[in-house]
This record gives C-alpha cells, structure tokens and sequence, in this order.
C-alpha cells in the first residue's frame, strides 16, 4: 500500500482518536494494513467507495465453525514492541450478510503470539452491523516481543456469515 494511500486512511483515524499529523501516524503501523491473511474462509477484493481507501476484502465464512478461530482474518507483526507500548488495533468492518440477517459479534479481535501457545497480548470483541464503522482495540503490552513473534488476528467462526474489511492496522503509540 503506497505512503499516500496509508496517509489518506489515517486521516479519519487520527482526527477521530489521536490528535496527530497522519504521516507521523503512519510511521507508528507495526503491521502491514494492506495484505491481510485470511484461514479457513474465501476472500475477495473489491471495490467500495464508502470505505476508507475504496477497496474492501470480502470473507465469507462458509459456516459456524467449532472453534471461532475456524476462520480469521490477520498478519503478522514485523516490527518490535516494547514492555509498556500502548497498541491501538484499529479496523474498518460491515457486516454484509448475516446468518438468517442476524448482526454478529466478531468475539475476538487481537494481537497474540505468532506461534503456540498463542497468548493474548491485547483482545476485546465488537459488535458490528451493515454500516461501515471503524473499531478499535486497545492494550498495553506486557514484555518485549521481537519481530515476528506477534500476530494480529480477528476471529470470525462464530456464524456463517459475510464480512467486509477495510484497512486492518496495529499502532506501536510508545510508552
């Protein structure tokens, strides 16, 4: 994703919870917002004008899985994180269709290990419906990790159901 797409898709980021210059925003994004992994669910993109940076990722999950990490959405951290770091996960969603037009709770959205045991760092859940809105999920972290050795992931087994995500980052504020 070009540094003038990212600056654009933090602009309403920034106004709305941070009162920072966006290209100083954009420095602070430990992972990559625009190359999502996608497990256990198909994946399409597509166009959207009403999303930040007008494209949206598409997943639709088949069906309710037996575990609500079945089927993710996420990508790997490749930046270190210090003891202390505040880390805001802020996300771009709709719900698209629901199972038997049911809202959904995507129950966990998270950083946490890469690698088993695959403990959480930061987690919260959210309630999301077919208007886009922006979440955020908020922590501080616990110890140093190294590059790699995080992930961020957001569960979405909990229903058969389509999802669509804009932009996905994870911001390193500091101490």
């Amino acid at each position: 994703m070009n540094k003038l797409l990212v600056a654009s898709l933090l602009l309403g980021f920034a106004t709305a919870a941070v009162a920072e210059d966006p290209g100083d925003l954009a420095k602070k994004i430990i992972n990559e917002p625009g190359d999502p992994h996608v497990d256990g669910a198909k994946a399409s993109l597509r166009d959207d004008p009403a999303v930040q940076g007008g494209k949206a990722l598409r997943v639709q999950v088949a069906k309710k899985g037996a575990n609500p990490w079945d089927a993710m959405i996420g990508g790997p951290v490749n930046k270190p994180i210090k003891a202390g770091d505040k880390l805001i996960l802020a996300f771009w969603a709709r719900l698209e269709k629901g199972e038997n037009g049911a809202t959904t709770t995507l129950p966990y959205n998270a950083v946490q290990l890469a690698s088993a045991p695959y403990s959480t760092v930061i987690s919260g859940s959210n309630d999301i419906g077919p208007d886009w809105k922006m979440y955020q999920v908020t922590g501080k972290s616990d110890r140093d990790y190294g590059s790699g050795q995080v992930k961020v992931t957001i569960q979405l087994a909990t229903a058969k159901q389509t999802v669509d995500f804009g932009p996905i980052m994870l911001f390193d504020m500091g101490q």
